[in-house]
């Protein structure tokens, strides 16, 4: 039984090792960073919440301080975003983003970003807004299980 074990713990590590290898964050980054802005686009469709959703683990976790702190996984977290984003698709009137920067490791990565908006909410009124992110995604089996947004 302990020879079972040491064999799986190692077959473990060399799966884990060959997934960091293999795995091109560069172009993971730059299609999650598309994917996201085009949910935020004034024409943004159920499609491309669909495209921006195939990134993330069904289980997934989003922390979004300070309306949303907690960063538990959910079973149905996939599909908790998926409802709560297809609410806003389409609300703005003008989005532009920026990717300033973005770092990775081992099943991790931090995106840099800047974005504004402009909208109207279901009541008529209108918004307008400037920030910047960081997003800090942790990866498991090449999709985001976890979402950590930090904003001003």
């Amino acid at each position: 039984m302990k020879k079972l074990f040491v064999y799986l713990a190692g077959l473990t590590l060399l799966s884990a090792n060959a997934f960091a290898d293999d795995f091109d964050y560069d172009a993971f980054v730059k299609a999650y960073f598309d994917a996201q802005v085009r949910t935020q686009q004034p024409n943004a469709t159920q499609n491309d919440l669909e495209y921006y959703l195939s990134f993330l683990a069904d289980d997934v976790g989003s922390q979004h301080f300070p309306n949303a702190p907690d960063d538990s996984r959910e079973p149905d977290g996939k599909a908790m975003m998926r409802k709560g984003m297809g609410r806003y698709l389409g609300v703005h009137t003008e989005y532009k983003a920026e990717l300033i920067d973005y770092q990775y490791g081992f099943n991790a990565v931090s995106i840099k970003h800047k974005f504004s908006a402009k909208g109207k909410r279901s009541d008529g009124s209108e918004f307008s807004y400037s920030k910047i992110a960081l997003d800090v995604l942790e990866l498991e089996n090449g999709k985001i299980s976890v979402i950590r947004r930090y904003s001003e």
